[in-house]
């Protein structure tokens, strides 16, 4: 049987893009959307493992959530 993956385009800013293909080099990724990928699903399986906190701000995310999203921003160049 055929793989039935089905892709979409996600655009990066050219910038972002470089660095991630300096940062990807000598290592087993082969794209920066080999990367992007591998980064993505591991962010989101980790707030799928970890059970729900209560919330007590009214935010989407934990303190200690929001701190993981802003360091892989940081990570990939979106934050300084």
């Amino acid at each position: 049987m055929e793989d039935d993956k089905k892709y979409t385009t996600i655009s990066l800013p050219v910038q972002l893009n470089e660095k991630i293909k300096q940062k990807i080099a000598g290592t087993g990724f082969h794209s920066v959307s080999s990367y992007v990928t591998y980064v993505l699903r591991q962010l989101v399986s980790e707030t799928i493992e970890k059970p729900e906190e209560p919330k007590q701000n009214n935010s989407a995310f934990s303190k200690e959530d929001e701190e993981k999203v802003k360091d892989r921003l940081r990570g990939l160049g979106y934050l300084e």
